[in-house]
């Protein structure tokens, strides 16, 4: 019986963690130099650039892993001539957390307090019981819903498939966006970032949301159109915002958002850099695994839904 060949797979950039060379080789493949590789891991999503100049010395790569779930940036790299691959579902269940903190800290109007250097009068109310409505179907939206069952909350997901998603009561298209924020306390933005979903909540999304809601971005700031939610939150039309990404990001220092005590910005920590090996590490380690085998790839992009 003749063994497998072993699968050779490149680390890029130059410098790249060492936990990365050992997930390759917990998956079982061998780490070369890039012109003798078969596939490709990047492990630095500032280095789009230099990704494009690998793969076009390297044009016989079977397979490249990018490092994070968003994938706008290298769109102009993704090809057809090999299998591309993202870090969607692999960052979802701290990004999940963190919406939830996000809606539990507005709600509770937790930001006011921790604002105040007095006793003040309190106000906010509870999660339990209430319309959830939440943009996007993938592992953080997922993620979402496990963490919000204790809760008993009544759930929409607005989604392009009308598949069923766990731990949602209702699940919509698109078209049934305005509906879906209309009734909702909370509202958790957790789509990719496309053609299709840039700008997706402006002035008339936030115009139909509750008085009483917060939103909720933990995907892209690019999802909302800043203007308008500037101005939806100085008027009251809705509660709050928690944001953890904005549009632009990062995000000037004199934005008006900074200064509205309604609105709660994190600098983009959905994941940090101290989660990147226990969140990115098993999922490098099981993709070179499913390489080497001939198996399905976990977070394969879809170039032309764009993600």
């Amino acid at each position: 019986m003749t063994t497998p060949a072993v699968r050779r797979v490149a680390v890029g950039p130059v410098g790249a963690p060492a936990w990365v060379e050992a997930a390759v080789r917990e998956g079982g493949a061998e780490v070369v130099p890039l012109g003798e590789a078969d596939a490709l891991v990047w492990a630095d999503a500032s280095a789009v650039r230099e990704l494009g100049e690998w793969v076009e010395r390297r044009p016989t790569l079977e397979w490249v892993q990018l490092p994070f779930a968003g994938v706008e940036d290298y769109l102009a790299l993704i090809d057809d001539e090999r299998v591309w691959t993202c870090g969607k579902g692999a960052y979802s269940q701290p990004v999940a957390e963190l919406a939830l903190a996000l809606a539990l800290g507005g709600l509770r109007s937790t930001h006011r307090y921790a604002r105040e250097r007095r006793w003040v009068e309190p106000s906010g109310r509870g999660l339990h019981g209430e319309r959830v409505t939440v943009v996007g179907g993938g592992g953080i939206a997922r993620a979402f819903l496990e963490l919000l069952a204790p809760f008993d909350c009544r759930t929409t997901v607005v989604r392009r498939s009308d598949e069923p998603v766990a731990g949602a009561d209702l699940v919509v298209s698109p078209d049934h966006l305005v509906e879906a924020l209309a009734d909702a306390l909370v509202v958790v933005l957790a789509a990719p970032l496309t053609e299709a979903t840039r700008g997706l909540i402006g002035p008339d999304e936030l115009a139909m949301m509750s008085p009483d809601a917060w939103l909720i971005n933990v995907s892209r700031g690019g999802l909302v159109d800043t203007g308008a939610l500037v101005e939806a939150l100085e008027t009251g039309s809705i509660a709050g915002a928690g944001l953890d990404v904005t549009d632009p990001e990062p995000l000037p220092a004199d934005h008006p958002l900074w200064s509205l005590d309604n609105c709660v910005i994190t600098p983009h920590i959905g994941n940090t850099p101290d989660m990147r090996e226990p969140c990115l590490g098993p999922r490098i380690r099981d993709n070179v695994r499913a390489f080497c085998r001939g198996q399905s790839l976990k977070g394969i992009v879809d170039r032309r839904a764009g993600y």
